[in-house]
């Protein structure tokens, strides 16, 4: 137990190392071929943060472990909001913007339906199977495409900060840190995975409960370190905006990608774990109108951190 242990932390630090040197390595170009900031963030790093949950998932598909690719992204989300969120919230308020009412938060709600609508379609409906399809997949990546180029539409022209901290090396210095990235990135998934299900074995527990609890934390470490930081830089909004940009790429990119992949059976997840992703999404519209302040404060962040506190509860006593 304790080589299997050691295997997973292994595979976890090769994809987070890995995420790194990508983000690092195709942000570098990115900038020598004169592509802009705001494109870069979009794209490179927003997807960045989020390249661990897509490692994991797309192998979990491919080894037809559906359990494992549904509870990472549906944990992840899960700990995004309640957890990292909470967390956030307790160092520094999170000022919630027009942006976000109008458009990231209501668009993360509505991803968080049609996933629900999709996966769960005999559950709700009584017909088909509660899985995702290949075309329930393409119809998600075709969203999540929409989603990019609606983003870039709208921030088209504005002016943009230099990222803090963005580096810029050689290119042949990029090229290895990319190539480096993506085999700390496959090696990492694959020793992550397979470790994690060896885990659930000895057990006794679901592939699902090790996805949506360690798997789903390990592979959320990125935007807990992103949204940490940025709080205590009093950047509180980056947070916010991370935390929903990455949840909205986990429904569509990861998930879409997955099932296209092969079909992802929703058999173990049930009407908590969904209702919770869509109940935590409608709190963060609703703290914007609470106490008169539009804004996640410690308040909101206690709350938020209890309801991850029952969640796990929830898990432990139904394993």
């Amino acid at each position: 137990m304790i080589v299997q242990i050691l295997i997973l932390l292994a595979g976890l630090l090769l994809i987070l190392f890995g995420a790194n040197w990508l983000v690092d390595g195709s942000s570098s170009i990115a900038k020598r071929f004169g592509i802009s900031e705001f494109v870069i963030g979009l794209t490179i790093v927003g997807i960045g943060t989020s390249t661990p949950e897509m490692v994991v998932s797309f192998l979990s598909s491919l080894q037809g472990k559906a359990d494992m690719a549904i509870g990472n992204v549906v944990g992840s989300n899960i700990f995004n909001t309640l957890m990292i969120l909470g967390i956030t919230a307790l160092i520094a308020p999170l000022t919630i913007t027009k942006s976000n009412l109008k458009r990231d938060i209501p668009l993360n709600i509505a991803v968080t339906v049609l996933l629900i609508v999709l996966g769960m379609n005999f559950t709700l409906f009584g017909k088909g199977q509660d899985q995702l399809c290949r075309l329930d997949g393409a119809i998600l990546l075709a969203l999540f495409a929409w989603y990019l180029w609606k983003s870039f539409k709208s921030d088209k022209g504005k002016d943009g900060k230099e990222e803090e901290g963005m580096k810029e090396y050689t290119p042949l210095v990029s090229v290895l840190l990319i190539i480096a990235g993506l085999a700390g990135l496959i090696i990492g998934g694959r020793l992550f995975v397979n470790s994690a299900t060896e885990l659930a074995r000895m057990f006794g527990v679901s592939d699902k409960f090790i996805a949506i609890t360690i798997m789903a934390a390990g592979t959320s470490m990125p935007e807990l370190a992103t949204c940490v930081v940025a709080a205590m830089k009093g950047r509180g909004q980056l947070a916010l905006g991370n935390i929903l940009g990455s949840n909205i790429s986990n429904i569509l990119l990861i998930l879409g990608g997955a099932a296209l992949i092969s079909p992802l059976s929703f058999n173990g997840m049930t009407t908590v774990d969904l209702g919770l992703i869509l109940i935590s999404s409608i709190f963060i519209l609703a703290s914007a109108y609470m106490f008169k302040k539009k804004a996640l404060d410690r308040v909101e962040g206690t709350i938020l951190l209890m309801m991850e506190a029952a969640y796990m509860w929830y898990l432990i006593v139904n394993l």
